[in-house]
């Protein structure tokens, strides 16, 4: 009964000091985009095998950073070893993210947004787990636990997604009003530069929020998606399938299905960073050292899934929002994501090469100074 007191009292002292961090940091409200819950078939749970790979693929370096990097001995904070896996969504993929060390676990906290589907989460908790686990709903990019409480902080295929659309995409009077496409893939320069501009103000907020959180000596591992350095983003098979994606929404805008106008004003928050500028970023902040930046993604595995995967995929990932956004029923999305993109992905995919589709996603192992 003591040991769930304490943990109550934590999750509280962790709700203040969100809207602590958010006076602090200046952060403004951010747009949850939850994944879809359940576990049906178009459920995240049921379509994140992309993910699956590359928390499996990590395993070893995590286990390799554990061994040789986490160093908390000069600044316990408790007798209790603390994880946090942030934007963790739904499914069964953050368990086995867990798996690597829950042999030093006494707690584990799961982070998404209130609204994603908690209930699915926890149904795939291992039954006999050596750890106690706890549900943390926000925004990883605020504080969301006590200063100096965790010792690793993980996020897996995460922070790709913004806390907001960026306000001049937006704006009918701004350069970079983002008219008739919903990402800046292909895009003009100012909306590039607004995702850019955007998701740099949101790192800095996720990195001042961990190293507040995280212990000197404790571990932040990260599994970022990203593009190559000096790649354009319509070189890039993410970018380009949001792009494909905003073509299916105009086509059915033109036969009336949607309103125009709601095309207008409906962007992705996905950006898609580089190695050179996620470094920066770190750099920027100053409170941790950059241990490894490594492509764990082989040229083997680059290789393009079939459409109907991919749409799952992005369904899974965006269904909420456009549901919301448009008002569509059922029907309407099965068509969108069954019929027509699939379609679409297949046409602009067609006669590309590998060198039009890169990508890269960087296993990333940051040491709190």
């Amino acid at each position: 009964m003591a040991y769930i007191l304490t943990q109550s009292q934590i999750l509280i002292q962790s709700k203040m000091d969100v809207v602590l961090s958010k006076t602090l940091a200046g952060s403004a409200t951010t747009e949850a985009i939850p994944m879809n819950g359940g576990d049906g078939r178009n459920s995240y749970a049921n379509n994140s095998s992309l993910q699956r790979f590359v928390v499996d693929r990590s395993k070893s370096m995590i286990d390799e950073a554990i061994e040789n990097y986490l160093d908390i001995g000069t600044c316990p904070s408790s007798n209790t070893f603390r994880i946090a896996d942030l934007g963790c969504s739904t499914g069964p993929n953050t368990f086995i993210a867990m798996q690597n060390i829950i042999e030093a676990i006494d707690h584990v906290y799961f982070n998404d947004h209130a609204s994603n589907d908690f209930n699915t989460l926890f149904v795939f908790l291992p039954p006999e787990k050596p750890y106690f686990a706890a549900g943390v709903p926000g925004s990883f990019h605020t504080r969301l636990f006590p200063k100096g409480s965790l010792h690793v902080a993980h996020s897996s295929t995460s922070l790709q997604w913004l806390s907001q659309v960026p306000k001049e995409v937006l704006d009918i009077n701004s350069p970079a009003y983002n008219r008739g496409r919903i990402h800046y893939a292909n895009a003009k320069n100012q909306v590039v530069e607004a995702y850019s501009a955007q998701y740099t103000r949101d790192m800095d907020a996720f990195l001042y929020a961990r190293a507040e959180e995280v212990v000197c000596g404790g571990l932040v591992v990260l599994i970022v998606p990203a593009i190559p350095d000096e790649t354009s983003p319509s070189q890039s098979r993410m970018e380009s399938l949001y792009d494909i994606l905003g073509s299916c929404l105009m086509d059915m805008a033109k036969t009336g299905l949607v309103e125009e106008a709601k095309v207008d004003s409906f962007n992705v928050q996905e950006y898609s960073t580089t190695p050179q500028g996620f470094k920066k970023l770190v750099e920027r902040n100053g409170c941790f050292n950059t241990e490894r930046i490594v492509d764990i993604l082989p040229e083997e595995n680059k290789m393009r899934p079939p459409a109907q995967i991919l749409s799952g995929h992005i369904r899974a990932a965006v269904e909420g929002v456009i549901k919301s956004h448009f008002g569509c029923d059922e029907n309407m999305i099965d068509h969108l994501f069954h019929h027509l993109y699939p379609k679409k992905i297949e046409d602009a995919f067609a006669g590309s090469t590998m060198a039009m589709e890169k990508k890269t996603m960087l296993f990333v192992l940051l040491k709190r100074k």
